[in-house]
């Protein structure tokens, strides 16, 4: 039995030495990589994809070849048919890491979804801070951080709110019913495109679009930038510059009035009483 064991020792010894070399050669490997990917226009979860890819690829043919020096009645063919069904087994056994770690791989590769985008899926929303092979990192406005499974972003519909640098937004305003709308809509009209936080070379959208119940309501679409900051600062200017032109205007906006009406007529008090 000892003898066994110290025969052994000589290719548990070189065995090592190669696990060592192996992580060696990964690291050099994967610089490299990193250095050939970063002269290209590729992006960062594309780089980061490679590196994984050869650091895996590298560490694969490492540990075959020491398992055979380690094991010399152990070819390497019937090493890869041992892994060929162990690679079954383990995926039956880790279904949701392994789908997680191929929905990685398809989103790294397609174009869309960047890091740096604003996304918004599955109730989830923030800025994508890294993709991983696994999972994703999602920073929200609040500065909270979602670690996201690659699946479910993969299976289910994202918004990519940034994935243009303007989009769209919309707001409704309401005037009383006495009021002239054509005045109304010029008016308006003014007071948006006026706006430093509208893009003037994309038009400004506004239409008469309900009969509410105190008021007739407008809606305002206008394009700006289409981070949430340029979002909520767009919103802000907008609706101070159309209240301040309304007013000016003394065209009301209403609040919600309220009107009763009774069936019979109803009894007023003296003043004697």
């Amino acid at each position: 039995m000892w003898e066994g064991i110290v025969s052994l020792l000589p290719n548990l010894v070189f065995a090592i030495i190669l696990l060592i070399a192996t992580w060696i050669v990964a690291r050099f490997a994967t610089k490299i990589a990193d250095r050939l990917t970063a002269r290209t226009k590729m992006r960062p979860s594309l780089r980061e994809l490679v590196d994984t890819l050869v650091r895996i690829a590298i560490w694969t043919v490492g540990l075959m070849i020491a398992l055979t020096i380690l094991l010399p009645d152990l070819t390497p063919g019937s090493l890869i048919a041992g892994l060929g069904v162990g690679t079954v087994a383990i995926g039956f056994a880790f279904q949701d890491i392994f789908e997680n770690f191929l929905a990685g791989i398809l989103i790294m590769v397609r174009e869309k979804m960047r890091i740096g985008d604003y996304i918004s899926c599955e109730g989830i929303e923030g800025k994508v801070e890294q993709i991983l092979l696994r999972e994703t990192h999602i920073r929200k406005l609040s500065n909270e951080l979602t670690i996201v499974p690659n699946s479910i972003l993969f299976k289910n519909p994202v918004e990519i709110l940034t994935d243009h640098d303007s989009r769209r937004h919309e707001v409704v305003v309401g005037v009383s019913y006495d009021t002239d709308l054509e005045e109304a809509r010029d008016v308006i009209r003014t007071a948006v495109e006026s706006s430093d936080a509208t893009d003037r070379e994309k038009p400004v959208d506004i239409f008469a679009c309900e009969f509410n119940s105190s008021s007739v309501d407008f809606r305002l679409r206008w394009w700006s930038g289409s981070a949430q900051r340029d979002m909520h600062d767009s919103r802000d200017q907008v609706i101070r510059s159309v209240k301040r032109a309304l007013d000016d205007a003394n065209i009301e906006i209403p609040f919600p009035y309220v009107t009763h009406t009774f069936k019979e007529a109803v009894p007023m008090a003296s003043q004697a009483d």
